[in-house]
């Protein structure tokens, strides 16, 4: 695992311990950030939550090519020990904010977007990258689309990105989700589809 692009390009990022999580391949990765390029380049350069993060590539990879702050969620111990590694190794731990909680917490309200800052924000892109079998039916994939539907309503900047990460053979539900599909990335067995507010 490596940043692709930007201040800390080739610099190599500690993977997630185990096969807990599905690190995304440099070329997907690479594919996805030359598309999403010209959210960095907005005034100040933009607030992205990395959701489900893992040790942070997406997040940090924004941070790389622009982003002025990141948001980090992710509440397994091995991941959020590789995360806070390779904040310190990169030296934006001014830019970075781990919040170590169920990423379902934020859909329910249960957890602020920015605790240490105590003010609202909104964001410029969020990756959600839920384990795969939360994508299925029922009552874990209700969960994931209650996150997508907040998200959408209640954190975005106008125009903001929504990066959802799943399955191919998963189908987001636009409408019901109060969001327009603006674009789908398929690489092999995966794909990444783009929401934003209906």
């Amino acid at each position: 695992m490596r940043i692709i692009a930007g201040q800390f390009r080739a610099m190599p990022l500690v993977p997630p311990p185990g096969d807990a999580t599905r690190p995304i391949t440099d070329r997907a990765k690479q594919s996805l950030f030359d598309a999403l390029q010209d959210c960095f380049a907005v005034e100040g350069g933009g607030v992205v939550l990395d959701c489900f993060s893992g040790t942070g590539s997406m997040g940090l990879e924004c941070l790389s090519r622009g982003a002025r702050r990141a948001l980090f969620v992710e509440r397994d111990r091995g991941a959020l020990k590789g995360l806070k590694e390779n904040i310190k190794a990169l030296g934006v731990e001014d830019r970075a904010e781990i919040l170590p909680v169920d990423a379902y917490a934020l859909a329910a309200g249960g957890a602020p977007l920015a605790p240490a800052s105590g003010t609202d924000i909104k964001l410029t892109v969020a990756f959600v990258d839920p384990p795969y079998s939360h994508t299925e039916t029922g009552h874990l994939r209700h969960k994931v689309d209650e996150l997508l539907r907040r998200l959408a309503q209640n954190a975005m900047v106008d125009g903001g990105i929504i990066s959802f990460r799943h399955p191919t053979r998963v189908t987001v539900d636009a409408a019901a989700l109060g969001v327009k599909v603006i674009r789908e990335l398929r690489y092999g067995e995966m794909a990444i589809t783009w929401l934003t507010k209906a």
